[in-house]
């Protein structure tokens, strides 16, 4: 369960690094290409998704093509990580792959200050000794949650709503 949990924010943040304004420059069209119609550099690039290649929708199959694309630009550490990231999404189960993109668009609804305290605090996590995240990922998520506003108990002899203090 925790190495799930690891592959989704690892998911997540694949997403997050990679989406950025070159989106626009994918084509976007109702038709992707078959994987027999790829390009012998995106077919290498995309290797660990030949499997399920031809299952995936067009507009699936077009983001990783953008992602085919800039993957030459990318110096070797990133291509690396884009790599290892891309088998760890295609490990993953539809359920957990829809979670994972839930999350990446609520990470992409925060403000951007917001945005950069988790990919901060992600970047203070990777930095951690394997150990000491074994050991976080084996605890149980904590979510914060705003304090909740005390709900005040109907009149117990009238059953009314109590009234209201000045």
């Amino acid at each position: 369960m925790a190495q799930a949990l690891r592959a989704l924010i690892a998911a997540a943040l694949l997403a997050i690094a990679l989406a950025s304004p070159p989106a626009a420059a994918v084509a976007v069209g109702p038709r992707a290409p078959s994987w027999a119609e790829l390009s012998p550099s995106d077919k290498e690039v995309l290797a660990p998704l030949a499997a399920e290649w031809d299952s995936l929708d067009a507009a699936r199959r077009q983001k990783w093509i953008g992602i085919a694309k800039r993957y030459p630009k990318l110096g070797p550490a990133e291509q690396q990580r884009v790599q290892e990231q891309m088998g760890a999404w295609i490990r993953l189960t539809p359920d957990q792959r829809r979670q994972a993109r839930e999350q990446y668009k609520s990470l992409k609804q925060l403000p951007p200050e917001k945005r950069q305290d988790v990919q901060q605090k992600w970047q203070e996590y990777q930095q951690l000794p394997p150990e000491k995240r074994r050991e976080l990922s084996s605890r149980p998520p904590t979510t914060q949650q705003p304090p909740q506003e005390k709900r005040r108990e109907p009149d117990s002899r009238s059953g009314a709503p109590p009234a209201a203090k000045p």
